[in-house]
């Protein structure tokens, strides 16, 4: 217990005036100069602290100093790291060690703790070993002897059939079957993740393909087989590519073969004009071909990650020019290639700077009327944001949305979710942190390993083992264009919409607010393809369960994430199915819908242009080009200038 005082503080003391009875004290004695001075003095000690502080006995040392106060505060500890993960991804090519490292542990650790898989696989193991041993006894005397294994649909690695003499028959069914045997391995783990299952079986597939036999020179009967009857004459062509192909990669030079294709000479020479430019975009309005054209015009804009001329390639697979010849008024966007300068760019810039900007400039060139807005790939999510904004804030300027390849749920999204986990992502993100952007590189590299099978080791096989230089097309030009893309809008990118799935699920904000798919009323038309490995063709058909449209029509190509959008009438092989769903039908499942759909030969674009003119309303003298009395001038020619940037 706290004993009180006897003493009273000083501030008690002065909370009680004395007696006003009560004379100040005399001192007869001092004479005035000493009274003065004690007085001086007294005054002094009132205005010192009643506890004086003893002074230090010591001086501090520097270690004590050091002790005492941090040097590394957060921000320049996190700045640490981010350089330190930026340095290491140029010696890993982007991927992230950690990530790997912990998937195959998640795997393993799990198997080691399942004694009932082990068995199986070794169970599985054993009987493929002795399929194997009896096929290649038989297939020895019998070369019809039935396959052990058949390659997948997709696989054409061994369909020369110099693959089906022995033994390069029993070769390429020894690889299948450790092939199959690893995949069995690798998925169906209790306890695995998910995520981590899927790149497992990924990252091992990709060890296997690349020791394939087809890969080997000595074990592939194609190459042996022109190696002797060429006198090695193939090998020498294939070190000569080799040689050209490394010299160009450390030149930054493109292909061999891309110097015939140019821009504006070769490729996008539709007619037009640059009418509006900002720092992110340039809009190209193309000039009119026909007497007349649809009332409302079209805006169309692809990925910022690819320049736009894939809608305007050569003039006979242009979509543009196959719009602008009958009777459209077409609008591109071309996106600037980002630099350090453009790194904190957003995607709400985009949006604002790139669409936004756009439908102002055309409500100026073509004022009252209501827009289709067309979006490719990421160009479509943009969109997909962008017209979920404007329902959201009753902007009714779009007549419809049409999307390609284009992915609004990212739940699925395939093969690339192996490249989206935690560690992958802050790997990638202080990539891009360090250089202001992500390198086109880093981004079409992580798209053909999704692939590698026909764009890496076929390639390789083919042009430096066999010889045989495949010959540059627009689209392959067009392929080796590549953009950057900048850190901020990159990173906002994978983390708000490919991790966290926030357009799905109702989370994404714009300015603040969140908006939701279903608030989009206008007409949409949605182009997926079979094969597309970018866009899951089943990922984008969940489109079905977010929209409320009033109309929702579906397109299935043929082809991959390009080739099934660059689909031009009168090309070969192709053909599509196509639905439409009105706002009160039912929903039906993608694999049902795949069996229902007829499928009909050719291209899908006269279904998509005759769509467009029934969602117009009349057909009007063109529109002028650009609108210099309202600050649109005519800047200059098709393609720009921000599609020459390097």
């Amino acid at each position: 217990m706290a004993t009180k005082s006897r003493h009273p503080t000083r501030e008690q003391a002065a909370e009680k005036p004395l007696p006003e009875s009560t004379p100040a004290p005399v001192m007869p004695f001092l004479t005035k100069e000493k009274r003065d001075k004690n007085a001086a003095a007294v005054v002094a000690a009132d205005e010192r602290p009643l506890v004086t502080p003893r002074p230090t006995p010591f001086p501090v040392s520097p270690v004590q100093a050091l002790l005492g106060r941090s040097l590394i505060n957060p921000e320049m500890a996190k700045t640490i790291d981010r350089k330190a993960g930026a340095n290491l991804t140029r010696l890993t090519m982007g991927l992230s060690p950690i990530s790997i490292a912990m998937d195959y542990f998640d795997w393993l650790a799990h198997l080691a703790v399942s004694p009932g898989k082990q068995a199986r696989m070794t169970e599985k193991a054993l009987r493929k070993a002795a399929r194997l041993g009896i096929y290649a006894a038989e297939s020895l005397w019998n070369p019809n002897t039935p396959c052990c294994i058949e390659p997948l649909p997709q696989d054409k690695r061994f369909s020369h059939e110099a693959w089906q003499h022995w033994p390069y028959n029993v070769i390429y069914q020894a690889f299948l079957l450790n092939q199959q045997w690893w995949h069995n391995a690798t998925s169906g783990v209790r306890g695995v993740s998910k995520h981590n299952e899927q790149a497992v079986t990924f990252i091992t597939r990709q060890l296997l393909d690349m020791w394939s036999p087809s890969n080997i020179p000595f074990l592939n009967p194609e190459i042996t087989r022109a190696t002797v009857e060429e006198g090695g004459a193939n090998l020498m062509r294939g070190l000569m590519h080799f040689i050209t192909d490394t010299r160009r990669a450390i030149k930054g030079e493109k292909p061999v073969g891309a110097e015939d294709y140019q821009v504006g000479r070769d490729l996008a020479v539709t007619p037009g004009k640059v009418v509006y430019r900002n720092r992110i975009m340039e809009l190209i309005q193309y000039s009119p071909t026909t007497d007349s054209v649809c009332r409302e015009p079209v805006l169309m804009l692809s990925a910022w990650m690819m320049k736009y001329y894939i809608l305007d390639l050569s003039p006979h697979d242009s979509l543009v020019k196959y719009l602008v010849d009958r009777g459209h008024t077409v609008f591109v966007i071309s996106w600037v290639n980002p630099g350090p300068a453009e790194r904190d760019l957003a995607m709400e810039d985009y949006q604002t700077l790139g669409i936004g900007a756009a439908l102002n400039a055309i409500g100026a060139i073509v004022p009252d009327e209501k827009v289709h807005a067309v979006g490719y790939c990421l160009g479509g999510i943009l969109l997909t944001i962008t017209a979920a904004t404007m329902a959201r804030d009753g902007d009714e300027r779009l007549a419809s949305v049409t999307l390609f390849t284009t992915m609004t749920d990212f739940t699925e999204v395939g093969e690339i979710a192996v490249f989206l986990g935690p560690s992958a992502i802050a790997f990638l993100e202080d990539m891009m942190w360090d250089r202001g952007y992500l390198e086109p590189t880093q981004a079409s590299g992580g798209f053909q390993l999704l692939k590698s099978r026909d764009l890496i080791w076929s390639r390789i096989v083919r042009e430096y083992f066999l010889g045989q230089r495949a010959p540059m097309f627009d689209l392959m030009a067009w392929n080796a264009d590549t953009t950057r893309m900048p850190y901020r809008q990159h990173a906002e990118l994978v983390r708000r919409l490919y991790r966290d799935n926030e357009l799905a699920q109702g989370h994404y904000k714009v300015n603040g607010q969140p908006i939701v798919l279903s608030d989009i009323r206008a007409p949409i038309f949605a182009v997926a393809a079979e094969r597309d490995h970018v866009a899951p063709w089943r990922s984008v058909y969940k489109l079905h369960l977010q929209s409320d449209a009033c109309e929702l029509t579906f397109v299935l190509a043929s082809g991959g994430h390009n080739v099934g959008v660059i689909s031009e009438p009168g090309h070969p092989r192709r053909s599509y199915q196509i639905s439409t769903r009105k706002e009160d039908d039912r929903y039906i499942g993608p694999t049902a819908w795949q069996e229902q759909m007829p499928r009909q030969e050719g291209s899908w674009w006269p279904a998509w242009e005759d769509w467009l003119c029934r969602h117009s309303t009349d057909r009007v003298a063109p529109p002028a080009m650009g609108a210099p009395d309202r600050g649109y001038p005519i800047l200059g020619d098709a393609p720009g200038v921000y599609v020459y940037q390097q």
